[in-house]
């Protein structure tokens, strides 16, 4: 097959394209240019050199694709615009189906692509006639919450070369495949975030001011540095009296107040409404299900009620879901899909 491998100058996505030469493939590397700032400095032209030194090395073609607008466009402001109303947007989700399997998959198949190619960590299993999305390998590094949102249409043109390798292979095959880039460090976080917090970001794109952190009886117990920088559970950033941990229960962005609670479990909930809910293929039949809330975690126990309305997760045991942030499900390995947790009306 021709496959466009998406090169973000890393060595996941390199190893990926020399594994697809390797089995015989007709292999083009493409970097995808996204959007970044001009008060932000960002590695994009050191990583472009690297893809650009990966493509040389492999003897393949280099092609790339300035999707900077559309990033601006469909992942930052969607992602400041949740912060504004008090919500935490995944930008990973954002970018995974707007960019690289929307904008990305569709030029590839215009400039003769048969399937496009990533670094992530994540399978594609065969079913009959069914493409599943199957976590990968490495448990440590499976990203298949990340790509929740691919349809059977998606996952029938998508290759995940090293879903099958663990991290620590993957970097052997770097070596051994004589890839420039074989020593390079993992990514960190988004390439528009740079060095900087996301306070730092944010606060050029929406107001943000000190108000009061309140425990459950109201009665102030600290200062916060606005209110659209806190999500539910959490319980770092918060200077309040006593010195005690305290969990973020409710961010209110209208009047500017973070409640919170010494006990964890306060910060938890036994059911959340899901919007914007896609599924890989057809709507599972099954009801009980696995779910994650946040990546990495350890996938716990859900009853899904479908409605015209929207979904709902009722939890087997109360759980911390942030608004904002992801609920995916998962059938033992095979990830069917997920939605948008919403805040209490």
């Amino acid at each position: 097959m021709k496959v466009f491998v998406g090169l973000s100058g890393g060595v996941d996505s390199a190893v990926s394209a020399a594994l697809l030469k390797n089995a015989g493939h007709d292999v083009v590397g493409a970097f995808i240019k996204i959007w970044q700032p001009e008060f932000l400095e960002c590695t994009w032209k050191e990583d472009r050199l690297d893809a650009m030194r990966v493509c040389a090395a492999l003897g393949i073609p280099f092609r790339e694709i300035d999707l900077s607008q559309e990033y601006q466009r469909e992942v930052i402001q969607e992602m400041i615009a949740d912060y504004e109303r008090g919500v935490t947007p995944n930008p990973d989700v954002l970018c995974n189906r707007s960019i690289k399997f929307g904008h990305f998959s569709k030029w590839a198949v215009e400039q003769g692509a048969d399937a496009i190619a990533t670094g992530h960590y994540a399978r594609v299993k065969k079913d009959g006639a069914l493409d599943l999305l199957v976590r990968a390998v490495d448990a440590s590094k499976d990203q298949s919450y990340f790509l929740y949102r691919l349809t059977a249409d998606d996952l029938a043109r998508v290759l995940f070369p090293i879903g099958e390798h663990k991290k620590t292979e993957v970097r052997v095959l770097a070596q051994q495949f004589g890839l420039p880039n074989e020593k390079k460090h993992d990514s960190q976080g988004l390439c528009f975030v740079g060095d900087v917090s996301m306070k730092e970001f944010l606060s050029r794109f929406i107001p943000l001011t000190q108000g009061d952190v309140v425990d459950h009886e109201n009665v102030v117990i600290g200062r916060h540095d606005g209110a659209a920088l806190y999500t539910i559970g959490e319980r770092h950033g918060l200077a309040v009296r006593g010195g005690e941990p305290q969990y973020v229960t409710e961010v209110d962005v209208k009047r500017n107040i973070i409640r919170v609670s010494a006990t964890r479990s306060d910060a938890a909930v036994t059911a959340v409404t899901v919007r914007d809910v896609t599924w890989t293929g057809d709507r599972p039949k099954k009801v009980n299900l696995l779910a994650q809330a946040r990546y990495h975690e350890t996938p716990f126990a859900v009853t899904i009620q479908n409605s015209e309305q929207g979904s709902t997760a009722f939890f087997a045991e109360s759980h911390i879901a942030a608004p904002g942030q992801s609920l995916v499900f998962y059938d033992d390995e095979i990830c069917l899909g997920g939605g948008v947790i919403t805040p209490e009306s």
